[in-house]
């Protein structure tokens, strides 16, 4: 049975034309089977894909040891499983061994313990929030960030790695302002709200009119053994999740990489271009339409100083005619910052 990171590297091989070729969804396969390769067989002509309960075989000497990921047994939560996702895509945990238990001998010979152990230090790899003096959030350990949100193990992992890991799966430098803007967003729009669900924070004050029962923490529950099942096994269903939430953060990576980024630039190179579109700096103008500018528009307002707010902008729609529209108030409000013409 060839294991999955063998199949890559056949692939590659085989067409080496389609390897070179930097095609991020390409590359987040790679990183993904390359994640599994312990986990699952590869479905090839029509064989069926399954979770395998022992390592894939590989040659190793003894000077080689494995690394060992620690988490708790029992019931699985979406922190944990998103916290060893993000290890297994660096390369020296690529093929790590998770060990699930809360035997503090055995947690004591892994590497790198998240989510259970009680403790946090990140110099000796540890990276538990459930102890009662645990109060730490992006704020507090890195005071140039914003989010006040108390860190889970997802959170406290990706604070730690997160840089490192997303130039991993884009191959930016880790110097690279971009890399930097997706690190935030990135934090903001699909981490932070992992912190938020494992630690009981609500999203605002007051009775909720309607459930959210579709997040990607009550779907990591869900694979959780029911409560009258026979079985109580929790391996298969920790490992349906860690696969899971592992193309759910490549699918946002590659979004806001080849999508949300592009349109960034478009509206930053816009702006500096203002004045050249009309004295005043408050038209922008854009070479073609659909380009998503408005979140863009705000955000870098603020971060390149723009004093005069910027009120309108022109771009050509699909039939070559010119339409102007005018900037909001805000994002959330259909009133305009220019309330006439």
């Amino acid at each position: 049975m060839w294991c999955a990171r063998g199949v890559a590297l056949r692939l590659a091989k085989i067409s080496p034309s389609v390897a070179n070729k930097k095609h991020f969804l390409s590359l987040t396969s790679l990183h993904l089977l390359s994640s599994w390769g312990r986990f699952s067989s590869v479905n090839i002509s029509g064989v069926d894909r399954r979770f395998m309960s022992t390592d894939a075989k590989r040659i190793r000497t003894d000077n080689m040891t494995v690394k060992k990921i620690g988490t708790h047994n029992g019931t699985f939560h979406c922190d944990e499983v998103l916290a060893c996702f993000f290890l297994r895509q660096l390369p020296e945990y690529a093929d790590a061994e998770i060990v699930r238990t809360r035997d503090a001998a055995l947690l004591a010979e892994c590497d790198i313990v998240v989510d259970v152990g009680g403790e946090f230090d990140s110099k000796r790899h540890r990276y538990d929030h459930h102890q009662r003096t645990f109060t730490e959030n992006f704020h507090s350990l890195c005071p140039e960030k914003p989010w006040v949100t108390k860190l889970s193990s997802a959170g406290l992992v990706y604070l730690h790695f997160g840089r490192r890991l997303l130039a991993q799966l884009t191959q930016l430098k880790e110097d690279d302002g971009q890399l930097e803007v997706l690190f935030d967003k990135l934090y903001e729009n699909f981490v932070e709200e992992v912190d938020a669900v494992d630690n009981g924070i609500s999203q605002f004050d007051g009775e909720a009119r309607y459930a959210v029962s579709s997040t990607l923490s009550a779907r990591v529950a869900h694979l959780n053994p029911r409560w009258n099942s026979k079985s109580q096994d929790t391996e298969e269903g920790f490992r349906k999740a860690l696969k899971m939430v592992g193309e759910e953060f490549l699918d946002r990576l590659d979004f806001y990489k080849s999508s949300w980024l592009p349109a960034r630039t478009i509206v930053e190179q816009a702006v500096k271009e203002r004045h050249q579109v009309d004295p005043s700096g408050e038209v922008l103008l854009f070479s073609q339409g659909g380009c998503p500018w408005k979140e863009h528009l705000f955000a870098l307002e603020q971060q390149l100083g723009v004093e005069t707010p910027i009120k309108f902008v022109l771009y050509p729609d699909q039939n070559g005619q010119w339409r102007v529209q005018c900037v909001p108030a805000g994002l959330n409000t259909f009133q305009n910052r220019c309330v006439s013409v």
